[in-house]
């Protein structure tokens, strides 16, 4: 659902639901960190080209 492995966070044997969810925290999803990543590359680029 967030764009990560199948069990990346609840196919860790032993840990518990909470646990689950401070592991995730406030984590950003792959697609957005990419997007991101590419939106600020671009204006980089931009930026040192003038």
């Amino acid at each position: 659902m967030l764009g990560l492995p199948d069990g990346h966070v609840t196919g860790v044997p032993g840990l518990s639901r909470a646990a689950q969810l401070k592991a995730l925290g406030n984590g950003v999803v792959p697609q957005q960190a990419a997007a991101a990543l590419c939106l600020l590359l671009d204006r980089l680029d931009v930026l040192t080209a003038a």
